[in-house]
């Protein structure tokens, strides 16, 4: 659960109450097409004269560099002034701008949550999920579960897929609401079905565990595979379970197994890094390489994965010296986001 800019290609909220103004609607299709100079050209001016939603829009610009160079203090300054005028969409991105010390301004939960109720108080869902997560956190304002879900709430009851993922993990584990597996799979869905991914891994590991739905692991496999295919880690290690053991209406298959550990496993998540580096122990999948299974659980040893750290020390007393300093010094090069590599330049003693 964390807090979200907004993102403006979602202006229809607000423009439908603003006045029509020459220029506004040609500056934000310029702007939604990706003419950001165009959009600048249309949109300046009417920010100069104090419309707020150019002003925010304008904001956003110069935050991303978008038509113009990127300036967050610019950023900041439009952004207020379109919130000073009581524009949700540009109180919330001022909120956010608070919480992460963007801008020009120190690091302010408080001045944050501020700004997030102001919008929130409007009816401005990303801004209520963001209040949500603040009060989850004990964030500018004392933790407090059932003001975190409260929040959640109206946000969820707008059709906005984040909080209904929030609310729907308060309800898996009794935080803020009664413990209810039941209702946790109802808000799963609602934002699963709209194609939010972390949504679609946890209906898929309800599924999975039979929490909430009868236990089905080809439903599980559905929801695993879609937010997979959207790049969410979690679900590519959960689809690499169940390709190695045959789950959930898909054939044994090590090779595909292998592949979608290596996709989670290069987002930095260690289950699947120690899962790829046991298929290169063992030579399931892909060819065996031991310098490779050490990298990999080096790897998974470091994000505090205790299983790996005990196959680390298991294979260590097979390799020699120069394996291992092969394997440490692979493991030093990889950054989280790059490619790992599928073989090593030293394989035996």
């Amino acid at each position: 659960m964390m807090h979200r800019i907004a993102i403006f290609t979602l202006l229809l909220p607000f423009i439908t109450i603003e006045p029509a103004v020459a220029g506004f609607d040609e500056g934000l299709d310029a702007y939604r097409s990706g003419d950001y100079a165009a959009a600048l050209i249309e949109l300046q001016p009417l920010a100069d004269q104090g419309h707020p939603a150019a002003q925010a829009v304008l904001g956003e610009m110069y935050l991303n560099g978008r038509g113009t160079q990127q300036d967050e203090l610019q950023a900041l300054a439009w952004y207020r002034k379109a919130a000073e005028q009581g524009l949700a969409i540009a109180q919330n991105s001022l909120g956010v701008l608070y919480q992460d010390g963007r801008g020009g301004v120190p690091q302010d939960d408080q001045q944050a949550v501020a700004w997030y109720r102001k919008a929130a108080q409007q009816g401005y869902e990303r801004a209520q999920d963001n209040l949500g997560n603040m009060y989850l956190n004990g964030h500018g304002v004392p933790q407090d579960d059932r003001q975190a879900a409260e929040w959640y709430r109206k946000a969820a009851e707008q059709g906005y897929a984040p909080a209904q993922h929030d609310l729907a993990t308060l309800y898996l584990n009794g935080r803020g609401v009664p413990q209810d597996d039941g209702q946790s799979v109802v808000w799963y869905r609602k934002a699963a079905e709209q194609g939010y991914e972390p949504a679609q891994h946890n209906l898929g590991f309800s599924y999975f565990n039979g929490r909430g739905v009868p236990q089905d692991d080809q439903q599980a496999v559905e929801w695993y595979r879609k937010a997979a295919a959207q790049g969410f880690a979690a679900s590519q290690n959960n689809l690499g379970v169940m390709y190695q053991g045959g789950r959930g209406g898909l054939p044994q298959d090590d090779k595909l197994a292998a592949m979608w550990y290596r996709k989670a496993a290069e987002q930095g998540i260690a289950d699947a890094q120690t899962n790829l580096g046991n298929l290169y122990l063992s030579g399931r999948g892909v060819p065996r390489d031991d310098v490779l299974a050490y990298l990999l659980f080096n790897l998974a040893a470091l994000s505090g994965d205790k299983t790996a750290a005990s196959n680390r020390a298991n294979i260590a007393q097979s390799l020699s010296p120069k394996q291992i300093e092969k394997a440490n010094e692979l493991t030093k090069m990889w950054k989280p986001g790059t490619p790992l590599p599928t073989t090593s330049e030293t394989t035996s003693k």
